[in-house]
């Protein structure tokens, strides 16, 4: 991939669709795209995406080996989880060969490093109109630099242009600890401001926003606490590290029954003939607006996605 140009304007740009599908995704596994051990047992696990990493996880003399490996795998072996493939950074030198895997194997999505400004989004976009990427072909971006952070409101608004591709962020805490020389104490205590503003400039653009990874797999209490955590902040799931992860992920970025009912009595309240122009109804002595209506339906579809899921053999 070329080095990104300069992102244009808004008014320059085809405008998106706000409505994206709903996806599931509240395990995010993070696979090194050259462990067979590790690809070999995606298909019996539950994890909502599965993210193969070119990147950070495969030294560079492998890189070539392992992107090969990963066409052979993805060409054979497809589970219903989303399929998101990071590539290299453009610098690298790899992205480009990264690209071309991600297209010929038709990954769900593309996960870019180190995402620092529009531009990097914009270079990326080119690249897969220029060739010819599904139009169904998601962008993911990592935000784990302090510019990062600092861009993420119009990073997050440039996905919203060239047909929507970008729909979700992942907070690397690691990264950006290293950068800026902040530890990871117990709670995130000096991290939580940077997480809740890549929360918020991802939901001002609709995005969905990934909670970062815990580094230790054999501290399940902790793990338990900042996904708990990571839930009340508004995250959408947990970037993982280790199987042993998924089912408490998917447990605490559930859909709780409790917020499923009143969801089901949103909807079935504004399908009634009576409120079928109406932008605030009362129900049972509560007013309830239609934006609060977008917010049920997009739980109760989740809720029949996880239900699908349950029934299959």
């Amino acid at each position: 991939m070329r080095k990104a140009r300069k992102a244009g304007t808004t008014n320059s740009m085809t405008r998106a669709t706000d409505h994206h599908p709903v996806r599931l995704r509240r395990s995010v596994l993070c696979v090194p795209a050259d462990n067979a051990r590790a690809l070999a047992k995606i298909k019996d696990l539950a994890a909502d995406a599965v993210i193969f990493d070119l990147e950070d996880a495969v030294a560079p003399e492998r890189k070539t080996e392992a992107r090969d490996d990963l066409v052979r795998h993805l060409s054979a072996n497809r589970t219903d989880g989303e399929a998101i493939i990071r590539i290299n950074v453009a610098e690298s030198g790899f992205s480009d060969a990264d690209l071309v895997a991600a297209v010929a194997v038709r990954a769900d999505a593309i996960l870019l490093p180190k995402v620092e400004s529009p531009a990097d989004i914009q270079g990326a976009l080119d690249w897969l109109s220029e060739n010819d990427a599904p139009e169904t072909m998601r962008l993911w971006a990592m935000i784990e630099t302090p510019r990062g952070v600092i861009n993420a409101p119009a990073i997050a608004e440039l996905g919203r242009t060239f047909g929507g591709r970008l729909d979700c962020f992942i907070v690397g805490l690691n990264d950006l600890g290293k950068e800026t020389g902040v530890p990871a104490l117990p709670g995130r205590t000096y991290l939580v401001p940077w997480l809740m503003q890549v929360l918020l400039a991802a939901r001002g653009s609709g995005l969905d926003v990934i909670d970062a990874v815990y580094n230790d797999f054999r501290d399940p209490q902790g793990f338990a606490a900042e996904c708990r955590q990571g839930r009340d902040m508004g995250y959408d799931g947990k970037m993982l590290i280790h199987p042993a992860q998924i089912d408490e992920a998917n447990r605490r970025f559930g859909v709780d029954q409790a917020a499923l009912d009143e969801a089901r009595a949103i909807i079935a309240a504004f399908a009634r003939p009576e409120h079928a122009e109406k932008g605030v109804i009362n129900l049972d002595g509560r007013m309830v607006e239609r934006l609060h209506l977008g917010q049920a339906q997009k739980l109760a579809a989740k809720a029949q996605i996880i239900e699908q899921r349950r029934a299959k053999p």
